[in-house]
């Protein structure tokens, strides 16, 4: 018996700390709980910054899951709900930011570097091509004739 216990502390331990991760909230009905689960996906965590409120275990994502959720309650609409977040911490808040004069830029900038990306491939193949290298002159020639006989005397 006594060969058991540790096991048994052991397994119920994990089984608590394991438990204690998971958020219950009661639901009126599972239309509610879709749209708890939908905006807390579509929320960023403020302190995790690459992680949506859904996946982070800060106390302030946990605070404003809370908060959504008695929002949700109160019969407040999604749009309603971010208006309020985005009101209090900006369009961070938010993974999808609007395009807006400040978020231009970042928007943009995938376009922009594609742009780019596809433009200096383009002139790389246009250098590369044959022909596109001009002939030597005469003056040329003669100098790298002399200069390939210069390198035979020397390898021989």
């Amino acid at each position: 018996m006594k060969a058991w216990l540790p096991g048994i502390l052991l397994i119920a331990i994990v089984t608590l700390s394991a438990q204690a991760g998971i958020e219950v909230r009661q639901f009126p009905n599972p239309q509610l709980e879709q749209r708890y689960h939908s905006l807390i996906a579509e929320l960023r965590c403020l302190v995790c910054q690459n992680q949506s409120l859904a996946d982070s275990n800060a106390d302030l994502a946990e605070d404003l899951r809370d908060e959504v959720y008695t929002m949700l309650l109160a019969g407040k609409s999604d749009r309603e709900i971010v208006a309020f977040l985005v009101d209090r911490y900006g369009d961070f808040v938010l993974y999808r930011p609007p395009v807006k004069t400040i978020t231009l830029l970042l928007w943009g900038a995938p376009f922009a570097a594609l742009i780019l990306g596809a433009f200096i491939l383009w002139r790389i193949g246009r250098a590369r091509r044959p022909g596109s290298v001009p002939p030597l002159t005469e003056e040329e020639r003669k100098r790298l004739e002399t200069l390939l006989n210069q390198d035979r005397k020397t390898q021989s």
